[in-house]
């Protein structure tokens, strides 16, 4: 058998063995459950005596890491402003066959409310990881979120997903939402956002971005290098292709398509901090057993995000490899799309705002801020940059510290930089 042959069975056992053990530990999640219930039960002796509520604590933790997950909703009811709750309407105006745009509103939002894009990661989590980003925008936006699709569902049918149709996808959203609209890139998307958003400048196309505001991506992944980069520049290309792409099995839509596995990518990351996920579980384990139901809760809701995973197109994530981790495309002035040149200076008009965490382990402090360098012609006045004190890669978009600090100057930046045409390029 050739080595192409070699690489296609390999890419079947990786998803197959992670599929069966799956089965096996979804099964033992079940059971993990089914004993604390029994172990906690106040009906029963052993939740009150020896090692039963410790135990039931620990099967509890078990459970709850190896569950069966699957796309978590979005689930955002209402929302709290000026001291009253106003509903929240959720609709799906636009579906593509690798994603859909979704469409939140708040009853009572005034009718000439900014209209804000939210490009969420494609980077193995669902886009509700955004969810703390979006719940707080709504409540003074009309918001938009590219929810993208896993792609082991999207049948072979549907060709191919790659870096240009992310861009296109990008592109057509805005059009589709229209003239004056905002657009918030959270980390992966900040490069194909800006590479949108300078693509629609250089047509002159009247629905670019507005303001395009850019947090903790890696615009320039020279800068201040992360274990993250370190992985993808310590291995050759060809070692992604061989060693990480799998083909999804029979049981899935997307059989037979070749795609980054979601499972993999989050193995990555919680290799990176394994000490840290130890102690999140240990303390939840530790609410359980002296009964703090509200702690556990906020650890579990968490995980329940973070490990429900999705995988990408094999073309998009090798692509992302490629030109945004070991070519450095976009700071180069490499990078094109659909065979042309992108040319960040293109961009004169659209205000540009550039979020860094002090603490950021994923994309260190100046790739995001390299945006700024990249459009010379644009304005000092439309360019920002604010660096979070403090704050690590999911603190820049959900928790306290976003809420407080960082969204109230997203809103004060949007309000402040309205559409304002600029000649076109030459």
């Amino acid at each position: 058998m050739n080595r192409n042959g070699e690489r296609h069975r390999e890419s079947h056992v990786i998803y197959d063995a992670y599929e069966l053990q799956r089965s096996f530990l979804s099964t033992a999640s079940s059971w993990a459950s089914i004993g604390a219930e029994l172990l906690s039960n106040p009906a029963l002796p052993m939740g009150y005596f020896g090692a039963g509520p410790a135990v039931a604590s620990a099967l509890q933790v078990f459970a709850g890491f190896y569950e069966d997950r699957g796309k978590p909703e979005f689930g955002i009811e209402s929302v709290a402003v000026g001291g009253e709750d106003h509903a929240v309407h959720e609709t799906v105006v636009l579906e593509k066959p690798f994603g859909v745009l979704r469409h939140f509103r708040r009853e009572g939002l005034p009718a000439d409310a900014p209209r804000l894009l939210i490009v969420a990661p494609m980077s193995g989590h669902y886009a509700t990881l955004l969810r703390g980003t979006l719940t707080r925008m709504v409540e003074n936006q009309e918001v938009w979120i590219t929810d993208w699709a896993d792609a082991k569902r999207v049948p072979l049918a549907a060709g191919r997903f790659d870096l240009d149709d992310y861009i296109d996808y990008l592109i057509e959203f805005l059009q589709f939402i229209g003239e004056g609209t905002h657009v918030l890139a959270v980390c992966q998307p900040s490069v194909p956002a800006f590479a949108a958003a300078a693509v629609m400048a250089a047509e002159g196309d009247p629905c670019r971005p507005a303001t395009l505001t850019l947090m903790g991506g890696p615009i320039d992944a020279r800068a201040s290098p992360t274990s993250v980069n370190d992985v993808a520049m310590d291995k050759p290309f060809s070692w992604f292709v061989d060693n990480v792409i799998a083909t999804v099995p029979l049981r899935y839509a997307g059989a037979g398509r070749r795609v980054y596995p979601g499972f993999l990518q989050l193995a990555g990351f919680i290799s990176m901090n394994l000490e840290s996920h130890m102690l999140s579980h240990y303390e939840m384990f530790k609410h359980l057993t002296a009964g703090d139901q509200e702690g556990a809760e906020r650890t579990k809701d968490f995980y329940d995000e973070y490990l429900s995973v999705c995988d990408m197109t094999a073309e998009f994530y090798l692509q992302t490899i490629e030109h945004v981790f070991q070519k450095h495309s976009l700071p180069k002035g490499e990078f094109v799309h659909r065979g042309k040149p992108i040319d960040p200076d293109a961009i004169r008009d659209t205000a540009l705002l550039a979020i860094e965490g002090e603490r950021d382990d994923i994309s260190g402090i100046g790739q995001t801020r390299a945006a700024l360098d990249l459009v010379e012609h644009l304005p000092l006045e439309r360019k920002k940059y604010h660096l979070a004190r403090d704050v690590g890669h999911y603190g820049i978009f959900n928790g306290s510290k976003w809420r407080n600090n960082i969204a109230p100057m997203v809103e004060e930046w949007m309000r402040a930089h309205p559409r304002i045409p600029a000649e076109p390029a030459e």
